[in-house]
């Protein structure tokens, strides 16, 4: 019924959290049963690279391993930390983005460095990626220092710029500092976290139309807050659209909730939205743009 764009998993419990050195990272076994449990046949593999959000970083080679362990359940994309190769904006990555494509690798990300989304090493992966023709997941963040993800301003004037550069990159967009953006009525703590009320349209749908290689990842509380805090608007923007949102998890921990699964569910079983654009977001899209026919 769906495939999860974003989800995260260790073939071992090898990811402890510093502040309770619990895991926070499910097994491949763990994610299934989650899996099976509300209707997901497959989700995107999602590496973690960079060392501002994990302890010990994942390398592209597990998540290929998982994918060939576990055939039919899970899609691997790898991952490029920018500084990656002498930290400078001349690396060849996209040699590299072309190794992992040619094995089998879907798309890039979640791209998670804390530095500013125009720093000349992030434009070099964007580069690298277009080359390749490779869909890229990012995360954002308010600020650097202290936090994970790239780092762009308010409105998002920084991806902005980068969509208008690399056209044929498929920017596919992640987090709350980019959730908050659906809305122009937010307070600057709410690109730490999940605002409620209505939405009085802002950013997002404005470059959404503008830019047709934006896409909406629609994963964890902050995708899933950006349509449930307003469900009259929910419905006009998966409408508007559904060609360009995916549904998501982000399950990290065994517990992870997944409120999107009975969210969406609820709009096409009360009619609310089509089957159609149901269909779309909850699997056809990610079939389409992850070439999975």
């Amino acid at each position: 019924m769906f495939i999860d764009i974003h989800c995260h998993s260790y073939l071992w419990h090898t990811c402890p959290r510093p502040d309770t050195n619990t895991d926070y990272i499910s097994t491949p076994e763990t994610l299934i049963k989650r899996y099976d449990a509300v209707g997901i046949e497959k989700g995107v593999l999602l590496p973690v690279c960079t060392v501002e959000n994990v302890i010990t970083p994942q390398c592209n080679e597990e998540i290929m391993y998982i994918a060939e362990k576990f055939p039919g359940r899970f899609i691997p994309f790898c991952n490029l930390d920018p500084r990656a190769l002498y930290n400078n904006p001349y690396s060849p990555l996209d040699k590299v983005l072309a190794y992992y494509k040619s094995k089998g690798c879907k798309g890039i990300g979640e791209v998670t460095a804390n530095l500013s989304i125009l720093d000349p090493r992030v434009q070099n992966l964007f580069h690298a990626a277009e080359v390749n023709d490779m869909p890229l997941t990012f995360h954002l963040a308010p600020k650097e220092g202290g936090l994970y993800g790239l780092v762009d301003e308010a409105k998002l004037p920084g991806l902005e710029i980068s969509m208008q550069r690399f056209p044929n990159l498929k920017f596919f967009g992640h987090s709350q500092t980019f959730w908050c953006e659906i809305s122009s009525d937010y307070k600057l703590a709410d690109r730490y976290g999940y605002p409620k009320g209505k939405v009085i349209e802002g950013a997002i749908p404005r470059l959404m139309r503008k830019y047709p290689n934006l896409y909406g990842d629609l994963s964890a509380g902050s995708g899933c807050n950006a349509l449930t805090r307003d469900k009259e608007y929910a419905i006009q923007f998966l409408n508007e659209f559904q060609d360009r949102l995916m549904f998501g998890t982000d399950i990290c921990a065994p517990t992870t909730p997944t409120p999107l699964v009975d969210f969406l569910l609820e709009l096409r079983n009360n009619k609310e939205i089509s089957e159609t654009v149901f269909q779309k977001v909850a699997r056809e899209n990610a079939i389409r743009l992850l070439h999975l026919d």
